[in-house]
């Protein structure tokens, strides 16, 4: 019984945390790169050179790394319960969440943050990294927010899903 409880809260937690996460980066797609796109370019690389440092921040780390220990904890979970109702909505949901959204930012984001973070805003050779990272960036933040949003909906239908033992 105390192992269900735990497996609940888990299952809340990531879901909490998968829709956090999908709601930061969505309002980067939808207006926070919009507003820095109208910038001049050595404005707008500025900005997200800044935005970029302050994001390591314990609040953001916990909420970003937290939820993918907790889908880590789901993934090894469903596996081991593969026969019990809903460990495939918590693979599938931890996949899409380690994937989609944390591979995604290592694999993506994070070097071509690391690009932006040593550009000069004030060389044109800086005004045209920021055009393709515009681009390329806020493509991939689109992924990310998909894949956590599907994460957070995937689990929490695997919420509703009784466990048993």
């Amino acid at each position: 019984m105390v192992m269900i409880a735990y497996l609940y809260i888990l299952k809340v937690m990531a879901a909490l945390g998968c829709g956090l996460i999908a709601g930061i980066f969505f309002a980067f797609s939808t207006f926070v790169m919009k507003a820095l796109a109208q910038q001049p370019p050595a404005q707008g690389i500025a900005a997200m050179q800044s935005i970029n440092v302050t994001v390591i921040d314990p609040w953001f780390m916990t909420a970003f790394l937290g939820t993918g220990v907790v889908c880590l904890i789901l993934i090894v979970s469903s596996i081991f319960r593969w026969q019990q109702p809903g460990a495939a909505y918590l693979l599938v949901s931890a996949l899409f969440y380690l994937i989609g959204c944390f591979g995604v930012t290592m694999v993506f984001n994070v070097p071509l943050n690391n690009a932006l973070a040593v550009a000069n805003p004030n060389s044109p050779e800086g005004a045209n990294l920021w055009t393709s990272y515009l681009t390329n960036w806020t493509f991939w933040n689109h992924v990310r927010t998909l894949a956590a949003f599907i994460a957070a909906a995937l689990f929490t239908l695997a919420i509703g899903t009784p466990s048993q033992l």
